[in-house]
């Protein structure tokens, strides 16, 4: 069991603090466990947008820059309005992020706080507006690879986020912004990024935020301790349970704690930078049969991969691909894995063959029909099932280690009976 027990800040007088040390109890014994200081503002522009840009930074660099999205300027009757300063956007959950940032003249910790509830309350009001704005009317943003993406606030869940940019938080200062409507939840910029260094993903991290905007308002500054809190929590928590049925074949459910207790990936930094090349991958293939919002859902769908299990399974991937390169060149062999979630509805398929050609691809394109199929026979959820497939093929003209491909489908496939023998032939049990 881990839990945080002490914490002290180093920096210089009258400064940000530059890193938290919290320490740590595990059943190992004590740890030190060290949250960084926040990524400095970028030289030469005003505070208040280098806030924003380093915000920016660290949720593209250690999530992805599909989910960040830059604001816009919506004009409402007389005025112009910023929907947000950043959105993130994954799935069906969305965060409105607006980033408040000190400047001028420090007063004594009662003028700070102030200051500090002022801002936050005034944050979380414009977070609700752009919410309702964004429902009133769709809306058109720029990710962070400067492709569209377009918004309907009804198709997604959302909460509002204000960071704060403040070289002295107050001790003990909470502030409170549930008068706005919105669910919201307050942090400072270091604590931020160390969600998304913690994390590694930006649908990990969406998922956080929105528990922890359910729970009580901490002091500013505490959320790494809260963090490890959970953490602890979800390592004790016994194991959850799945329907039997869902699984079928040799399949068997594993459980996991939603947060790492270690940053994602620590343990076999190279597997889960091969998860995060094959997301990389994905994000920047040239598309000719689905359209930009499909390839959000694509992203989204493989970054619902818990992080706990990310390194274990990159690690299986370079190790299937191995295998696949070891068969004649006469000859074809394929390797699969699969993830399937507790509600049966979501579906991720990897899986690598030894070379890449038309065959290949419809061969792949039938596998992941057939266990698309199968999955929402077998839950009773067609409609809401969805399965992405991505097939890596390995490369050996030295330019890159493998090839990515992928699919997509949802919903009723409708085979045919004669449909199906064939798969089944195909692909057997």
């Amino acid at each position: 069991m881990e839990r945080a027990l002490d914490s002290h800040t180093s920096g210089t007088e009258d400064a940000r603090p530059t890193e938290l040390t919290l320490i740590v109890e595990t059943a190992l014994g004590l740890f030190a466990r060290k949250v960084p200081a926040a990524l400095p503002l970028p030289a030469g522009v005003d505070p208040g947008i280098g806030a924003e840009m380093a915000a920016h930074q660290a949720a593209a660099t250690w999530g992805l820059p599909d989910f960040v999205l830059r604001p816009v300027v919506r004009r409402v009757g007389s005025r112009q309005r910023e929907l947000g300063d950043c959105l993130l956007l994954s799935g069906k959950r969305g965060a409105v992020v607006q980033i408040k940032s000190r400047q001028g003249r420090y007063k004594d910790d009662a003028g700070e706080r102030s200051w500090l509830h002022s801002r936050s309350r005034k944050a979380a009001r414009q977070a609700k507006g752009t919410v309702r704005n964004l429902h009133s009317s769709p809306a058109e943003f720029a990710n962070g690879r400067d492709r569209p993406v377009s918004i309907h606030g009804q198709n997604h869940e959302w909460i509002g986020v204000i960071v704060l940019d403040h070289e002295r938080i107050p001790p003990e200062t909470v502030v409170d912004c549930s008068d706005s409507g919105l669910l919201s939840v307050a942090l400072i910029r270091r604590d931020w990024d160390f969600l998304f260094h913690q994390l590694r993903s930006t649908t990990a991290v969406l998922d956080y935020l929105f528990r922890v905007a359910d729970l009580p308002a901490i002091a500013l500054g505490e959320e790494p301790r809260r963090y490890y809190e959970l953490a602890s929590a979800d390592a004790a928590a016994p194991p959850g349970t799945m329907d039997g049925s869902l699984i079928g074949g040799a399949a068997e459910p594993i459980s996991v704690p939603l947060l790492p207790q270690a940053p994602t990936g620590w343990e076999n930094v190279g597997a889960h930078l091969a998860m995060r090349i094959v997301m990389e991958d994905l994000a920047t293939m040239p598309f000719t049969t689905m359209s930009e919002a499909e390839r959000l859902m694509i992203l989204a769908d493989v970054d619902r991969l818990p992080v706990a299990v990310r390194a274990e399974w990159g690690q299986l991937l370079l190790d299937m691909l191995d295998d696949v390169g070891l068969v004649p060149d006469d000859e074809v062999k394929w390797r699969f894995r699969r993830f399937i979630n507790d509600m049966g509805t979501r579906h991720l398929i990897f899986g690598c063959a030894s070379r890449f050609d038309p065959d290949i691809g419809y061969g792949f394109q039938t596998y992941t029909e057939l266990r698309h199929h199968e999955l929402s026979e077998r839950s009773g959820k067609g409609p809401e099932t969805s399965t992405v497939g991505v097939l890596l093929t390995p490369r050996s003209d030295g330019r890159q280690s493998w090839d990515t491909s992928t699919v997509r489908m949802e919903g009723n496939l409708s085979l045919t009976s004669e449909q199906l023998e064939f798969y089944r032939e195909l692909w057997p049990r």
